[in-house]
């Protein structure tokens, strides 16, 4: 410059040499200028270059943000808004006078750095470690800053600072997240970091699906359920038993087998646990239906005998019949008979039910022994038996287990067997008879019947009572005796010289000499006696 006035008449002093903003903040550069009191501005502006100096109202980048704060004689202080990164450069400012020597630019100006807000953070802590997160700029941040911190574009407003590091001591799996930060009143936001907090397994359940009643047959599917990063691998136990791997446990076709304590463990890198063990409880309808008797062995009529039905069931059978053959009988899980008799002999079974379905037990045999009784003997044939004829007897008793057979006449052994045969009978074989039927639990004995052997007259002969000598004009008596069955009822009298009888009768009188016989008949026969002699003494 030229003229009488000096270098210190002249300048422009700035608040700042070097401004470092936020992107998208407002920027006021301070700025004051002096001039020779004689000289008068005619021109006061701002410009980004040392050449042309253009004005910055000019630029249509700035003209809608840039205001001037001065009063255009002394203070220069002009205000940016909604800066950005393409502002950042070297600002000067420049005012006329009205003498031509009366020009002035300051330089170097002011550095105007407009910077953005970065997160500095691990990519992935484990829970429990202590970890910090960083705001970064570009430059120092000329105005005093606090910093706000974001998760999750949620402000965290505990952790407001002017330190630009957010502390998380003893993270937690909340504290996942991402992370962005600003500087209070200013709107910009960083770009967000996501942070990564990873756990060992927590909150380990089991689901069953479906969720209800569970019948043998049905498709099943048990799901592991884990918190837990990274995410877990996971195992299946039955009881303490490996039975799968995976997050889901299926079974297809699930039987009574498969019930039992399932739980699942939830494994990763940081650690492992163990869900509460849950209860698969497989239902179905009875099967191995079987009935047992007690006494188990012989059973002998007027005991207690008792049959019992059991059956594997789920939920248990409660409803239980029992059927003799094909008929109904009594109901419940016991059939007890208090006296048993041989009419309760027969097949038994139990039907077992429940809500799933219902089976029949095998059939069991109820043998009822007892000793012999209704003990008879029947005689074929059955009516008039003569001598020589086949006769049977034959011995009927009702005994369990059948009984033995024995014979006596009057009480004189005389045969085993149910069959008493005499093939050619004869009179000697009449008589009473009678037969004993016997097993382990006892005897009896049938009442007697009586064998009569019919027969034609035998062993006929004549009784002379007296002598055989009479005198003429006496007479003698003759008696005709025999054996028959029945006995006898005709009697003949003959002379030997004589084809006629002389006489009839069981005795007969003779009154002349000769020789005299009897001819004995009944319905089976005849037979005639020797003759006697009868003398007559003239």
């Amino acid at each position: 410059m030229r003229g009488v006035y000096g270098q210190c008449d002249w300048g422009v002093s700035y608040g700042s040499s070097h401004i470092c903003a936020i992107k998208g903040s407002t920027v006021t550069i301070y700025c004051t200028y002096k001039y020779p009191t004689d000289y008068q501005i005619m021109k006061a502006f701002w410009t980004r270059t040392n050449g042309c100096y253009p004005d910055l109202l000019m630029d249509p980048g700035y003209s809608q943000r840039l205001q001037y704060l001065g009063d255009e004689q002394q203070n220069c202080t002009i205000r940016l808004s909604h800066v950005t990164q393409k502002d950042s450069q070297m600002y000067y400012f420049r005012f006329i006078t009205d003498k031509p020597d009366g020009k002035w630019t300051n330089a170097p100006g002011v550095t105007l750095t407009v910077t953005d807000l970065q997160v500095e953070s691990p990519e992935t802590v484990t829970e429990g470690d202590s970890v910090r997160l960083s705001c970064k700029s570009s430059c120092a941040l000329t105005d005093r800053a606090t910093f706000i911190w974001y998760r999750n574009s949620q402000p965290l407003t505990e952790k407001r600072d002017r330190n630009n590091q957010l502390l998380l001591q003893s993270v937690r799996r909340e504290d996942a997240g991402r992370y962005s930060c600003g500087v209070q009143g200013h709107t910009y936001i960083s770009p967000a970091v996501q942070l990564d907090v990873t756990y060992p397994p927590q909150s380990i359940s089991v689901s069953i699906n479906p969720s209800g009643v569970i019948v043998e047959g049905d498709s099943v599917t048990l799901i592991c359920s884990s918190d837990s990063n990274p995410p877990a691998e996971s195992s299946w136990f039955k009881g303490g038993t490996f039975v799968g791997s995976g997050r889901i446990y299926s079974i297809s076709k699930i039987s009574s087998d498969d019930s039992g304590q399932y739980k699942c463990k939830s494994r990763n890198k940081h650690g492992e646990k163990y869900s509460d063990t849950v209860m698969l409880n497989v239902m179905y309808p009875p099967r191995n239906v079987s009935v047992s008797i007690n006494p188990s062995g012989v059973i002998v009529e007027e005991k207690s005998v008792t049959l019992s039905c059991s059956s594997d069931s789920n939920p248990p059978a409660l409803d239980f019949s029992w059927f003799k053959g094909g008929t109904f009988v009594g109901s419940g899980r016991i059939y007890s008979i208090s006296t048993i008799s041989s009419n309760h002999s027969g097949e038994y079974k139990c039907k077992s039910n429940n809500e799933h379905g219902e089976k029949y037990s095998d059939i069991v045999t109820l043998n009822v022994m007892y000793p012999p009784r209704n003990v008879s003997v029947s005689i074929n044939p059955s009516g008039v038996i003569v001598e020589g004829d086949s006769v049977t007897l034959s011995c009927s008793s009702d005994s369990n287990p059948p009984a033995e057979i024995s014979w006596l006449k009057g009480r004189t052994f005389v045969g085993s067997g149910r069959i008493y045969r005499i093939s050619n009978i004869s009179s000697d074989h009449s008589g009473e008879y009678k037969c004993k039927s016997s097993n382990e639990h006892g005897e009896k004995y049938s009442d007697a019947v009586t064998l009569n052997v019919m027969y034609a007259p035998r062993n006929v002969s004549v009784f002379i009572n007296g002598s055989g000598e009479i005198v003429e004009g006496d007479s003698v008596t003759l008696i005709c005796s025999s054996d028959s069955n029945p006995p006898a009822l005709n009697f003949s009298w003959f002379q030997e010289s004589q084809s006629s009888s002389v006489g009839s009768g069981q005795s007969f009188s003779a009154l002349q000499s000769g020789r005299f016989y009897c001819e004995v008949h009944n319905q089976h026969g005849f037979q005639r006696s020797k003759a006697v002699t009868v003398n007559v003494m003239y």
